[in-house]
Parts: structure tokens; C-alpha cells; sequence
């Protein structure tokens, strides 16, 4: 097939799909890798010089958006299949975006988010957030805690990221509680509810993750009422996206400690203003949304998925990764 693959010239380099990845990943996918027609390209002019040949485009959320107006039906007529090495897509309007069966990376992200959680909880669980503001004010104020063992997780969006982070917890003790669109069980998970229980589900937790795509529906999901129903002491990590959570509501109950602490990886805005309050917040971990993209295997996994996804497009199959876009997911 005639396969594009275009990068973005601002994109940090593991994001990057470099012609040796390429090559190696062809190569893992055996028959399914072998025989295509592949270019790269970073510029608009680079893309316009092969629009009109391309069957499958694989780029990144910042490139797509860009590309946008140039994979209309007149201008990319041989354009068959998309795939974006991203997972996110609540970057992209979907009326925009050009009628071919859309895929992502779902999955590429799974096991590095696991750890990540892991390494927050721990971070919560043993007070490290208040032992971080301790050790700049060289204050010796010795806290006792308690392990995770036993303790409430709440994971509010349950799809590979969150499910790899419900397995890590589950491997510690915990009691997690997984809430996605369809409550289907899963094995790391004493129970699995919908979205509809969400506020009851609230007030037992002791660490609420937030790892749930942003659609409509979950913008401001954990909103001033919701970290109300919170339990005094409960913890808050985010890997999803800024605007799941009334970001200044959150600050407001860290300040006052109503709050044990948070560790956020993703921001409204991003970057975060340097003048923005949450840099001051009392028990705040922040990350610069780098938790869940490894770099080394970030790109290998991504087209390990894309080859796995043009096996299925070829043979007339369901994709794996499918997006759909009414869903915003």
C-alpha cells in the first residue's frame, strides 16, 4: 500500500517515526510489513508533493490538525485509512476530519501509565507531597502513615491506561473500583459500575485516577461539588487530560486540606502559566504530561498497533483501535 508518514516539525523526538522504526517494525509484522510504498515528510510542501497518492496516512494529533483541510476527499483522493500515534483525539473536530476508518495507539501507553499510577500512590500513600514542602523548608515533621493494603482506589475511566494502573494497585492490596461507560467486569477490579453511580462511588474513596478520555461528557467531570464528596484526607491523580478536573476547585481543597494530595500529570491550560496558582498549591505533585509515554518503546508499540490494524483493514475486519469519533474515543 502507499503509506505516508508524516511527522511534526515541533514535536518533541520520541514522538518522532524515524525510517529505522519503521524498518524494524515492518519487520516484527513479517508478510503484513513487507511490500509497501512508505515516505515521511515534516512540512506541508513535503505532504502536497505525495496528497494525492496517499492510501495511509500515520501521523500525530498536532500533525493531523494541521493537515486537516489537505486530507479532504478532493485533495487526498486515494486516502483510506488514518492512523494516529496518539490516543487522544479531543484535539481533533470531528467534522473535519476526512470519511476513512480512523485507528489509534490504544494500548502504547498502558504499561508505562501503570507504573506511573504505582509511583503516585506510593507518593500519596506515604505523604511525600507534604515531605517535598517539609524538605524545602527544612522542617522536621515527622508523619507516620499506612500502606496501600486494603485502601479504596477508584478508577474513573477503565480502558488501557487505567485497567494497567488497576492491575498495579490490585498487586499491592488495594480495593479498586473500576467506573467506565459500560460496567463490564475486570479481573483487577472488586467491581465495575457506570458512570450513573459515580458520586456514590465518590464518598468511599480514599485516591480517585482519573484516566478517562476527554469527551463533552467528561469535561469537568470532577467538578467543585464532586471533590466535596470526596473524603477528608482522599487523594487525587490525574493521567487523562487538564479539563477533567475544575482545576482552581481542586487547588481551593488542597489549600484548605480537605484534601490529602494530588499528583497531576496534565493541565488547563498546558504549559501552565507561570503566574497559575496550581505551582504554589499545598500536597501538589506536578508532572509535564510525560507520565505514560516511554521513550524508547512510545513509537515501536504504536506501529506494532498500526500493523495490527492494517492486518484487520485489509482483510475487511473490525479494526482493533477503532475511533469513533461521536463517542469522542
Amino acid at each position: 500500500m502507499r503509506i505516508h508518514i508524516q511527522n511534526h516539525p515541533r514535536q518533541p523526538p520520541v514522538f518522532l517515526v524515524t525510517p529505522e522504526q519503521w524498518a524494524e517494525a515492518a519487520e516484527r509484522a513479517g508478510a503484513e510489513g513487507a511490500g509497501h510504498r512508505v515516505s515521511f515528510g515534516a512540512s506541508e510542501v513535503e505532504f502536497a508533493a505525495v496528497g494525492e497518492t496517499i492510501e495511509v496516512l500515520i501521523a500525530g494529533p498536532a500533525a493531523l490538525k494541521h493537515l486537516l483541510p489537505a486530507l479532504q476527499p478532493d485533495r487526498a483522493p486515494a486516502l483510506r485509512f488514518i492512523f494516529s500515534t496518539a490516543a487522544g483525539v479531543d484535539g481533533l473536530a470531528p467534522a473535519d476530519v476526512p470519511p476513512v476508518p480512523f485507528a489509534n495507539n490504544r494500548g502504547a501507553h498502558a504499561e508505562k501509565a501503570g507504573e506511573f499510577v504505582t509511583m503516585a500512590l506510593l507518593m500519596l500513600a506515604n505523604d511525600m507531597p507534604q515531605c517535598i514542602e517539609d524538605q524545602k523548608k527544612r522542617h522536621w515533621g515527622q508523619g507516620f502513615t499506612r500502606g496501600l493494603r486494603g485502601r479504596r482506589l477508584t478508577v474513573l475511566g477503565l480502558g488501557a491506561m487505567g485497567g494497567a494502573a488497576a492491575e498495579q494497585a490490585a498487586h499491592f492490596g488495594m480495593r479498586v473500583t473500576g467506573i467506565r461507560a459500560t460496567p463490564a467486569p475486570h479481573h483487577a477490579c472488586e467491581r465495575v459500575v457506570g458512570i450513573e453511580v459515580l458520586d456514590e462511588v465518590l464518598a468511599e474513596t480514599e485516591f480517585l485516577l482519573l484516566s478517562c478520555p476527554l469527551t463533552p461528557a467528561t469535561r469537568k467531570i470532577l467538578d467543585r461539588r464532586r471533590i466535596g464528596l470526596l473524603p477528608p484526607g482522599a487523594c487525587v491523580v490525574n493521567i487523562g487530560r487538564g479539563p477533567l478536573i475544575d482545576q482552581d476547585a481542586l487547588c481551593d481543597a488542597l489549600d484548605a486540606e480537605k484534601l490529602g494530595g494530588a499528583v497531576l500529570d496534565v493541565f488547563d491550560p498546558e504549559p501552565v502559566p507561570e503566574d497559575d496558582r496550581i505551582w504554589t498549591t499545598r500536597r501538589m505533585v506536578m508532572t509535564p504530561h510525560v507520565s505514560v509515554d516511554d521513550a524508547v518503546t512510545y513509537i515501536p508499540r504504536s506501529l506494532d498497533i498500526f500493523f495490527a490494524n492494517l492486518n484487520a483493514f485489509r482483510r475487511g475486519a473490525p479494526l482493533l483501535t477503532p475511533v469513533d469519533f461521536s463517542r469522542g474515543y
